[in-house]
């Protein structure tokens, strides 16, 4: 049964800046000739690996709402700059934006049972068409819609 995981996104202020953020990243590690992944390194492992690893992804909380996800593609054995061990989540590129969820400040990451996660936004409105991400974060903030 899948499981996703939950984790504060800090120093980000609206989804377009973690898009902007993801894609100089992979940029910058193609031009020094590493592997262009999106690995978020964490300390503690997930224990269920196996539920996280079967179509789980990782929900980001965005100045107090969950507003995005990402398929979590591998869970590995990683090292932080200075030397300590620690697990790399392995992340799709592609972000999914959910309807807007609000969720309080934790600590690290936390597990999110398929059950009580945010619905893809797409998905709850039934609509095809896309506001542009930065309408979409001024309405929200103007409380005219929720999602």
């Amino acid at each position: 049964m899948t499981v996703h995981l939950i984790k504060l996104c800090a120093g980000v202020d609206t989804v377009k800046e973690l898009a902007d953020w993801q894609a100089e990243r992979l940029k910058r590690l193609k031009r020094t000739g590493k592997t262009p992944e999106l690995c978020h390194r964490t300390l503690q492992a997930p224990r269920r690996r196996v539920e996280v690893l079967d179509g789980g992804s990782l929900y980001w909380v965005i100045k107090g709402f969950v507003l995005v996800r990402q398929r979590v593609l591998d869970l590995r054995p990683d090292v932080k700059d200075d030397g300590t061990a620690c697990c790399g989540i392995v992340l799709d590129a592609k972000l999914v934006t959910t309807r807007a969820h609000p969720r309080r400040a934790f600590q690290g990451w936390r597990y999110l049972e398929a059950a009580d996660a945010p619905k893809d936004a797409k998905v709850a409105d039934g609509a095809d068409d896309d506001l542009p991400r930065g309408m979409r974060e001024d309405l929200r903030e103007l409380r005219l819609i929720d999602w």
